[in-house]
């Protein structure tokens, strides 16, 4: 079983594809932060939402580009996805 809720390939050293599944347990997108700045741009997916801390959720769709602070918090929630949710995520240094 992996640690992590996706299946991540890397590109390059800082760009990632990430892969969440449609058949996610809801218990394993958690609220977190994370180390550094990153930028992620959404490739496809249907019935994903995105949200940071204090803020509302809002509907991922292809083409959207999300930015995230180091240390903010933040969770991708599965709401009723019809598509696995595939991400290219940059890690800003």
């Amino acid at each position: 079983m992996s640690s992590t809720p996706y299946e991540e390939h890397t590109l390059v050293e800082n760009i990632f594809i990430r892969k969440f599944s449609i058949d996610i347990d809801p218990n394993e997108l958690t609220w977190h932060w994370d180390e550094e700045a990153r930028t992620f741009e959404v490739i496809s997916g249907e019935g994903w939402l995105f949200q940071k801390d204090n803020q509302l959720p809002f509907h991922l769709l292809k083409g959207n580009s999300v930015n995230i602070n180091k240390n903010e918090y933040h969770r991708i929630i599965n709401d009723n996805a019809k598509r696995e949710l595939i991400i290219r995520l940059t890690k800003h240094k």
